[in-house]
C-alpha cells in the first residue's frame, strides 16, 4: 500500500471550513479605516521618523500602539479622556477604582488599574476567535483613576458610585478595575440609580462576599449583601459561580440561604460543565430585570494560573473556562463590568493582570460581535 493510499476514501478537505478562513473574510468587512486615520495622527502628532527608517508611518515620537513596551498607559493606548465631560463621544469608558483597604489579607490591589493598563500594552485589538477588533470596532477611552480615599472606606463608595454614575448616566459602557471586591457595591450603586427596571448581577469568585460586616466594618467580603438590599437590585438576581474551597464562605452562605441566592460550586461546575452552569446564571440574573451587571474577581481562576490576587484559593476554574463563561455572559448584553482583586505585588510574569485583560476584551469583543456596541450595534436581535 503507498503511503497515501489510506486517503482515498476520504472526502476532499475544504478549507472554507476552517474558523480562520472564515475570519479571514470578516476581516476583510471590519476594514481599517480608523487604524488608518490613527496612524496618520501619530505621525502628526509625533514626527516622521529619522531619514534611515524606511517604514514611514513609524514616528519620532511613540504616539501610538507600537512598540508595546513604550508610551503612555492607557487601556489598549486608547485615548485618555482628561475631561470627563467629554466621556458620552465613547462607547465604552475604562476606569480604574486603586482601593484595597477593604482588604482582609494580602494587600496590593490598588496597583490593578495600572498593571492591567500595561500589559493591555501587548494586544493590538483584534480577535481571530471572535472575528473582532475593539480598537477599530468601539470608540473607547481610558478616563483614568477615580480619587479613592485610602483611610476611609465610606466616603471612597461615595467617591466610586459618583464616577461610575456619571459615566453610565452618559450612556457609556463602563469598565471598572480594582481595586478589592469592595468597589463592588459603589460600582452598582452607582448604575442601579439610573437603570429603569431591576438589575441582575453574575459574579466570579471562590468566595462567597456576602455577610454584613467582617470586623465590624464594610470590607471586600460583604459588599453583595449591600448590594441586594439596593431597592432595584434583588437578591433573587445574584448569581455567584465558582464558590468553594476553604475560606471565607461560612458567614455568607447563612446570608445566602435566608435570601435565597443562586450559588454555584465549582463541584457544581464539574458535574454540569461551566455550559450549563452559564446557562442558569443568565437564566437567574434575568428574571424579572433590565440589565445585568458582570462582576469578575481574578481569585475565581485557580491560584496556578492567578498568582497576583489577594484571597488566593486553589482549585478554580480554568482560564479558558472563565473566558468561555464571560462570552457566553456578554453575548446577551450587560450594563456593565468590573475586575478586581489583582495584586502585582504577588503576580508572577504578569500572568493575572494578564488574564484581567482578557477577560476585559473577551467581554468587549463579543459584546461588538453581537450588536451591543460599536459598530455592529443594532445589527443582531
Amino acid at each position: 500500500m503507498g503511503e497515501h493510499d489510506h486517503d482515498s476514501a476520504r472526502e476532499p478537505f475544504d478549507r472554507g471550513t476552517l474558523h480562520a478562513t472564515k475570519m479571514m473574510e470578516q476581516l476583510a468587512q471590519i476594514g481599517d479605516e480608523k487604524i488608518q486615520a490613527l496612524g496618520a495622527k501619530a505621525l502628526e502628532l509625533g514626527l516622521e521618523a529619522s531619514d534611515s527608517v524606511e517604514d514611514r508611518r513609524i514616528t519620532t515620537f511613540v504616539r501610538g500602539g507600537q512598540p508595546a513596551f513604550a508610551g503612555i498607559n492607557t487601556f489598549l493606548k486608547s485615548p485618555y479622556c482628561e475631561d470627563v465631560n467629554d466621556v458620552d463621544k465613547y462607547d465604552v469608558a475604562f476606569v480604574g477604582a486603586p482601593f484595597d483597604m477593604g482588604t482582609t489579607y494580602r494587600p496590593g490591589t490598588r496597583f490593578g488599574p495600572q498593571a492591567v493598563r500595561r500589559i493591555s500594552a501587548l494586544y493590538d485589538g483584534y480577535s481571530l476567535d471572535l472575528g473582532v477588533d475593539i480598537i477599530e470596532e468601539l470608540e473607547m477611552c481610558d478616563i483614568g483613576d477615580i480619587f479613592v480615599i485610602p483611610s476611609n472606606i465610606e466616603k471612597t463608595f461615595d467617591q466610586i458610585d459618583k464616577a461610575v454614575a456619571h459615566i453610565y448616566s452618559k450612556g457609556v459602557f463602563p469598565v471598572i478595575v480594582g481595586g478589592d471586591h469592595s468597589v463592588s457595591y459603589p460600582n452598582i450603586r452607582g448604575i442601579a440609580k439610573h437603570l429603569d427596571g431591576n438589575l441582575g448581577i453574575i459574579h466570579f469568585d471562590r468566595h462567597i462576599d456576602i455577610q454584613e460586616k467582617d470586623m465590624d466594618e464594610r470590607m471586600h467580603t460583604t459588599h453583595f449583601f449591600h448590594a441586594t438590599n439596593i431597592p432595584n437590585v434583588k437578591p433573587e438576581n445574584l448569581v455567584q459561580i465558582a464558590i468553594g474551597g476553604w475560606y471565607g464562605s461560612r458567614p455568607g452562605l447563612t446570608v445566602a440561604r435566608e435570601r435565597e441566592t443562586t450559588v454555584i460550586t465549582i463541584g457544581d461546575i464539574e458535574d454540569m460543565g461551566i455550559e450549563k452552569a452559564v446557562e442558569i446564571a443568565l437564566e437567574v440574573a434575568w428574571k424579572d430585570c433590565s440589565a445585568v451587571f458582570l462582576s469578575f474577581d481574578i481569585d475565581s481562576v485557580d491560584i496556578g494560573f492567578t498568582p497576583g490576587t489577594g484571597s488566593p484559593e486553589p482549585g478554580g476554574l480554568l482560564p479558558r473556562e472563565a473566558l468561555k463563561a464571560v462570552r457566553m455572559i456578554a453575548k446577551e448584553g450587560i450594563c456593565g463590568m468590573d475586575l478586581v482583586e489583582i495584586s502585582p505585588p504577588y503576580d508572577v510574569s504578569d500572568m493575572t493582570a494578564q488574564l484581567g485583560c482578557r477577560v476585559i476584551m473577551d467581554v468587549l469583543g463579543t459584546l461588538v460581535a453581537e450588536g451591543h456596541l460599536g459598530k455592529r450595534k443594532g445589527t443582531k436581535k
